[in-house]
């Protein structure tokens, strides 16, 4: 096979990140192709890969950087998801690869996976039946329902009592629930968000927001946070029990001062992490898939 030595991007739009990812990526050397994950397939006996990627119809990319899987329906994510899967099996870096975002996607394995890990994070039930999840507000209310695909603070409900659990419908079948964390100070709901890369924390923040949800696009504010600490330590620990090769990770701290790993993010967005740090992002970020991608040119263009 012969072709460019060129990166994929696989992002759903036009967006803030991608093109400082594009452009911190190229100037190291490395030229990319942005593609929608939409446009990518399977087609054994029709391409000499037996993928269909727009650009890469002759060779594989020389790696390949996820910024966005994309909406879809579950046949459609699955198929995305299989192509990313065919990838790694044909011997090209994937970042993150599909076993990543999927636990991570998933919040349950997401949680599971921190606590094998001996990582202190909630308490957490995840069922399809809605008997176990009453039992559990009645005999420990305040919990949080949580999306088991959900992003940004959408659809995160605090439940006071078994009566306040919704149908099952409108939750998608799951009920995904983890205690309330009341904040250590009355009324100043605050988190932190680590940005991991390649083993590494490299930028930190703490999130103040106007309620008990404190993402960015639901209205928090920022500030630095240090990424020398015990969150930062934990936050690099979480992202290899998931086999992250960089996510977005959110902790938060008990009354106690304790820090809780709550959820681990494969395809995180970082424009409010950048407006309060010092570190370039998408550089970081370039600098480390470049790395992995020229470490494996060595390998040839196919491996098991």
């Amino acid at each position: 096979m012969s072709g460019e030595r060129t990166a994929l991007v696989l992002t759903e739009r036009p967006d803030w990140h991608t093109p400082r990812l594009v452009k911190a990526i190229e100037a190291r050397g490395l030229p990319c192709r942005c593609v929608s994950p939409r446009a990518c397939g399977i087609a054994v006996g029709h391409t000499a890969t037996g993928l269909l990627i727009p650009g890469f119809e002759d060779t594989v990319p020389a790696g390949v950087f996820v910024r966005a899987v994309g909406q879809g329906s579950f046949e459609q994510v699955t198929l995305r998801l299989g192509v990313l899967h065919a990838l790694r099996k044909l011997g090209v870096p994937v970042h993150n690869d599909a076993r990543a975002i999927e636990r991570c996607v998933d919040k349950s394995m997401t949680s599971f996976l921190l606590a094998r890990a001996d990582l202190p994070t909630p308490p957490t039930l995840a069922t399809q039946v809605p008997e176990p999840a009453r039992h559990l507000l009645d005999a420990a209310p305040d919990q949080v329902l949580k999306p088991l695909f959900g992003a940004q603070g959408r659809g995160l409900m605090r439940l006071a009592g078994p009566e306040a659990l919704p149908e099952a419908d409108a939750v998608g079948g799951v009920y995904y629930l983890q205690p309330f964390v009341p904040p250590r100070q009355e009324e100043r709901w605050q988190d932190r968000r680590v940005f991991v890369v390649g083993g590494c924390a490299v930028a930190a923040m703490n999130r103040h927001g106007q309620t008990w949800i404190t993402n960015v696009h639901q209205g928090a504010s920022c500030e630095a946070a240090p990424t020398d600490d015990e969150a930062a330590a934990l936050a690099v620990r979480a992202a290899r029990a998931v086999g992250a090769t960089y996510a977005g990770v959110d902790l938060i701290q008990d009354r106690d001062g304790r820090w809780l790993v709550l959820e681990v993010n494969s395809m995180p967005a970082w424009q409010g992490l950048q407006r309060v740090s010092a570190v370039d992002i998408a550089d970081a970020l370039a600098a480390d898939f470049v790395e992995r991608v020229n470490a494996h040119a060595g390998l040839g263009a196919y491996s098991s």
